[in-house]
């Protein structure tokens, strides 16, 4: 296996219909940032709704405290589904297979957007609620399937620049929501429940195009032993005949899982083997909500309204622009500099950013020009985040896990990424209103420590199969890969020492 590494030339043949299966993926997660970014804008008019509905039935408008309490929880119970969702994509996958998994979320995104599109005409904030609750679990689903499917299908050497393109569809989708929530395109009073049913095109659209594209060849092989049918889509995918190499890997990979038993989410923090892995997924996951990065995005209108912007809509929409442009140079970096470089330059950035911020918001007051600093920062903030903390976590899971325990760790860091995700969004801004300028202090202070612990332990997996990645892991676990499950037939580059990151030629960390 190691021959192939050091090739002239690795595989980087970018086929058309490996560019089709990928896009036709990441419908998905431009779902997910679309409906992430949707509720911002048409806030006022969501809560005079919720007002006129309560005056219809009762007879008199909600309090302050009700409606804000009606508001906070269409936010919330978004992250609630995704908690959900992401909890369930293991055993969808295993047992419906990539492609179907993404069908059948389909008809929620369906379901999601017709219950919210008809909510001012049923005058029920009901179906608001329940419209977003069930839209959450669709995008929970897609934060697990879209990074498998991807990760899965694509060549060692283009996985990464191919997983940055989940939050770069992502990305695009929040900017997609941002301008069509302006007031004259879809934000209006009369319009907003069509601008929160729009979600169910890309859902048609995706569901249309799905069933052209290949089941995972990884899970052809090794779920279901399919050997024949696993060719044939990497022929496809890799378009050339000769795939025998990926075969062999896969095989490789399929003969250690026979040998290791099907791993549960509990097995996952029990086993020696695997608890550095997943520590270092659920943290990462955490670093990318714990950033302040939903906090400034949530909020971003009326931080720029504090910094004294008289259109603060179009500054929020300059930072989804910024969001987009760097989430694109990170694309192209994450195969030359590495995940852990990038990582660190992120969370680096941010940090000095969130400084930023906090003085020159709170020294607005007494000095109009800080106003400008503050938007400087919050677009530097966005842009750091979009090197590293944003695109990082999702796909790295992917990378950390063989195939056995892959569905339950991508299922509890989805899980940790969407808890994180509701804790920040319910308690922001009860903490704005205790810290007032001084709450991205409190994000900083996260933003050093994950620092410190990504210098630390997370180990660089640019350009190196799933499984030499997993060898890393077992022996630093101070399980020497000499044990009978993985002695496999040709398998010897187990009793070296930690493989070396075949750019870098650094041992991995060995962390006891």
């Amino acid at each position: 296996m190691m021959e192939r590494m050091e090739d002239d030339k690795p595989k980087k043949k970018l086929t058309f219909y490996l560019l089709y299966s990928v896009s036709t993926a990441v419908i998905g997660s431009l779902q997910f940032g679309y409906n992430t970014g949707v509720i911002n804008a048409p806030e006022q008019k969501l809560r005079r709704f919720f007002q006129n509905v309560s005056m219809e039935r009762y007879g008199e408008p909600f309090s302050p405290g009700a409606n804000t309490m009606v508001w906070s929880f269409a936010v919330a119970i978004f992250s609630v589904g995704g908690m959900v969702g992401s909890f369930s994509v293991g055993a969808l996958v295993n047992k419906f297979g990539r492609i179907k998994s993404m069908l059948l979320a389909n008809i929620l995104a369906v379901l999601g957007g017709g219950l919210m599109g008809l909510s001012a005409l049923s005058r029920s904030y009901e179906m608001v609620i329940i419209g977003r609750l069930i839209i959450g679990v669709f995008c929970g689903m897609c934060t697990g399937l879209t990074p498998m499917y991807v990760g899965e299908i694509a060549p060692t050497a283009l996985r990464g620049a191919f997983g940055t393109l989940h939050q770069l569809a992502l990305v695009i989708g929040i900017l997609v929501a941002q301008i069509f929530g302006l007031e004259f395109i879809l934000g209006s009073d009369t319009l907003w429940p069509l601008l929160l049913a729009l979600t169910i095109l890309p859902a048609i659209l995706q569901c249309v195009m799905l069933p052209f594209c290949p089941e995972s060849p990884r899970y052809l092989l090794i779920s279901l032993n399919k050997e024949e049918e696993a060719r044939k889509a990497l022929v496809r995918l890799r378009g050339c005949e000769d795939v025998s190499d990926d075969i062999q890997e896969m095989k490789e990979e399929g003969m250690k899982m026979a040998m290791e038993k099907k791993v549960s989410i509990l097995e996952l923090f029990r086993s020696r083997k695997y608890r550095q892995p997943i520590i270092i997924a659920i943290v990462l996951q955490l670093s990318q909500q714990l950033s302040g990065i939903n906090a400034v995005f949530y909020y971003s209108t009326g931080i720029f309204d504090t910094a004294g912007v008289t259109q603060p809509i179009y500054a929020t929409i300059g930072a989804g622009v910024v969001n987009t442009v760097f989430t694109v140079v990170s694309l192209f970096l994450v195969e030359r500099a590495g995940r852990r470089t990038l990582h660190l330059i992120g969370l680096g950035g941010m940090a000095v950013f969130a400084l930023i911020m906090t003085i020159s918001l709170s020294l607005v007051k007494t000095n109009e020009s800080l106003s400008y600093l503050a938007i400087v920062a919050v677009f530097g903030f966005v842009a750091s985040f979009e090197m590293g903390p944003g695109p990082i976590p999702w796909f790295i899971v992917a990378e950390l896990f063989s195939q056995g325990p892959r569905p339950a760790a991508i299922a509890v860091s989805g899980f940790s990424n969407w808890t994180a995700n509701f804790l920040v969004g319910l308690g922001f801004p009860k903490l704005e209103e205790l810290c007032g300028p001084y709450v991205f202090i409190i994000f900083m202070v996260f933003l050093i420590v994950f620092f410190i612990f990504t210098f630390l332990k997370v180990p660089e997996t640019r350009g190196r199969t799933f499984d030499e990645i997993a060898q890393g892991f077992a022996s630093s676990a101070g399980k020497p890969s000499t044990e009978p499950e993985a002695v496999v037939a040709g398998l010897t580059e187990g009793k070296e020492p930690p493989p070396m990151s075949p750019t870098d030629k650094v041992p991995m960390v060995d962390l006891h």
